[in-house]
């Protein structure tokens, strides 16, 4: 008998059929590489009990002077500042009106009728009444839901506490303060001419912003936090008031000057601190252009009238319908619009910030498909991935008809990209071609530039900074710390997930003549389990020939696989010596997988044991 190394190079590679593939990677899910070998990411833990109104689209971490940490945490229904394990609500408010009697009660029924004929709600905004009288039994105080239509828009509905005891109407002179308009958390996709991705200036990009999910692009102004929605106005949160309080429209700052109505997307550089609002109104006019980009004056939110005795200005970009992203980079802010990338330098007076164009005829996919590493800014376009470290190119991808083929085009706005760069990598994460939600991540290695994918659920990433380890929302409302332990720890009881890999089929011998396996060495370390016993699994799928299934018959040539357990943690981490297996075909997969609570697993470079075993089937 022979004993056979398996060297697997190290990544995942779905751009040739499986066999072609031979001494590669073909599967995965929650796996990554260290030095070339394949591990199981770490786990999740959830930073608190507490949970968040809404699907969760923007994070953003930033300290004031005393070194307090917050997090703004941008949703499609709100915006909150985490502090704590506290999520403070400061969604800025729309309009406050007094309303005069406006409550309609139904005996035994929790629906109460408001009137209101003039402040522009929408089904689910949020208002809160205060000063009301009792009605029917309830009063109607604090914040509600607009739950149904009524005849809007000159009534809406709300559901109280508690059932009325009476018919009535009244309430006595009340003051209700409307919140901003909530979004949407699944793009709905145009019909007709001009619908989907025709005309929409980029392949995925949706040319009508009625339909847009909510996204948020937020920043810190000193210890103070500047935040907007796509098309809508721009807001500032004050950290050091002595209360929690809403964030306020920059407008009704004082000394505010010709502030901008509108943006797509608002950033604050790093050189000098400027505001700057992307796909804005130009000066003079409340029409947005969403090819134009204004700065406020130096370390000012609030001047935005260009002159001579100040730096405030703006331009308008030249290849493109709509700005769609934009990032700090050194030395420069990055600027992507649906057809080309620019860069922005400060050059100081008169011209104040100068641009370029630094890539043209490429794609993106959407506000949050941009990351930037080590240098390099990243980007998931329409049908490929993108770098710029200098210059626009390509990136070379082992993955990429894997993702864009079973990727969900109409929800292409739900792509957010990020990283971690304690282990060099990019995640992109989106929706799978089935799937209105995001269930699949696909990861760039930059350090080893190599690519692995995987199915994982979440809305938001920020990577570590103020914190050790990245923090993600999920679609249960919650905020969790990764790269913590290896469990799923998101609700009270943490539970296993499963991790695994997957290699291309490979020729056992010559790939001629039938072999047969009996045995598998393991090459494996368990460092860092919390198990008592941690175990995981190897299987080896066989295969008569390259194009075929599973081998017959099942019960001789089917798959087989053994479980390779620690049985030791010191002096020298000691575990299973030998599977024994009963494998026969022409070619063979290798895969190794762990599916119980506590276990971390990485993989060397076991060896098979195998015999000769003739020619016929």
């Amino acid at each position: 008998m022979t004993l056979q190394k398996l060297n697997i190079k190290p990544g995942v590679n779905r751009e040739r059929t499986n066999y072609s593939n031979e001494g590669t990677w073909y599967e995965c899910d929650k796996v990554r590489f260290r030095q070339g070998f394949p591990e199981k990411i770490g786990g999740w833990l959830r930073t608190s009990a507490n949970t968040f109104l809404g699907v969760c689209r923007s994070l953003f971490d930033w300290a004031d002077l005393s070194g307090q940490s917050y997090v703004g945490v941008g949703t499609h229904l709100k915006f909150y500042v985490n502090l704590g394990t506290a999520y403070n609500d400061v969604t800025p408010l729309r309009a406050t009106v007094v309303l005069t009697g406006p409550f309609t009660t139904s005996s035994g029924s929790a629906e109460v009728t408001v009137a209101d004929a003039a402040s522009g709600y929408l089904s689910g905004d949020y208002v809160t009444f205060s000063n009301a009288t009792a009605v029917g039994g309830l009063t109607i105080d604090g914040e509600y839901q607009i739950t149904a239509s009524g005849t809007m828009p000159t009534s809406y509905t709300i559901t109280a506490a508690s059932n009325a005891s009476s018919s009535a109407s009244g309430g006595g002179t009340v003051t209700a303060a409307y919140q901003i308009n909530i979004g949407t958390d699944v793009a709905v996709p145009q019909v007709g001419w001009g619908g989907g991705l025709w005309g929409a200036g980029t392949w995925g990009i949706s040319s009508s912003t009625a339909n847009q999910i909510r996204l948020w692009s937020q920043d810190n102004f000193g210890e103070d936090l500047v935040f907007n929605y796509r098309e809508g106005g721009i807001y500032y949160w004050e950290s050091s008031v002595t209360t929690v309080d809403r964030a306020v429209e920059i407008s009704t700052l004082t000394s505010a000057s010709d502030t901008p109505t509108v943006a797509s997307i608002i950033l604050v550089s790093d050189s000098s601190r400027f505001v700057f609002a992307f796909g804005t109104n130009p000066i003079g006019t409340t029409t947005q252009d969403l090819m134009h980009v204004r700065w406020s004056d130096q370390e000012s939110i609030v001047n935005w009238t260009p002159s001579a005795a100040n730096q405030a200005g703006g331009l308008r970009l030249s290849r493109g319908t709509r700005i769609i992203a934009v990032i700090q980079a050194r030395q420069e802010i990055l600027v992507w619009t649906d057809a080309s990338v620019h860069s922005f330098q400060y050059v100081g007076a008169p011209v104040v910030w100068g641009s370029q164009i630094v890539g043209s005829n490429i794609s993106i996919q959407s506000q949050n498909a941009v990351a930037y590493a080590n240098g390099v800014a990243y980007w998931m376009g329409g049908d490929r991935f993108y770098k710029y470290d200098g210059r626009t190119q390509y990136l070379r991808c082992d993955v990429r008809r894997h993702v864009f083929l079973n990727q969900n085009a109409t929800q292409v706005e739900q792509v957010f990209a990020s990283t971690i760069e304690m282990f060099h990598e990019v995640w992109w994460f989106y929706c799978s071609e089935d799937s209105e939600t995001v269930d699949s991540y696909v990861v760039y290695n930059y350090a080893d530039d190599i690519w692995y994918y995987g199915s994982l659920a979440r809305t938001a990433w920020l990577d570590s900074g103020l914190r050790l380890r990245p923090l993600a929302a999920t679609y249960d409302n919650l905020l969790v710390h990764h790269e913590k332990d290896y469990d799923d720890a998101s609700a009270e009881d943490a539970v296993a997930f499963t991790a695994s890999i997957t290699s291309a089929s490979f020729d056992i011998d010559d790939g001629d003549r039938f072999s047969f396996i009996s045995r598998v060495i393991p090459d494996v370390t368990f460092e860092g389990s919390t198990a008592d016993s941690p175990a995981a699994i190897m299987t080896l799928i066989p295969k008569e020939t390259s194009g075929s299934g599973r081998t017959s018959p099942a019960s001789e040539s089917g798959d087989d696989s053994g479980t390779v357990t620690r049985s030791a943690t010191s002096p020298v981490e000691a575990y299973t010596d030998q599977v024994h297996v009963r494998v026969r075909g022409r070619q063979v997969a290798f895969k190794m997988e762990s599916t119980a609570e506590g276990v971390a697993w990485q993989l060397g470079s076991p060896r098979i044991d195998i015999r000769p075993d003739g020619r016929r089937g």
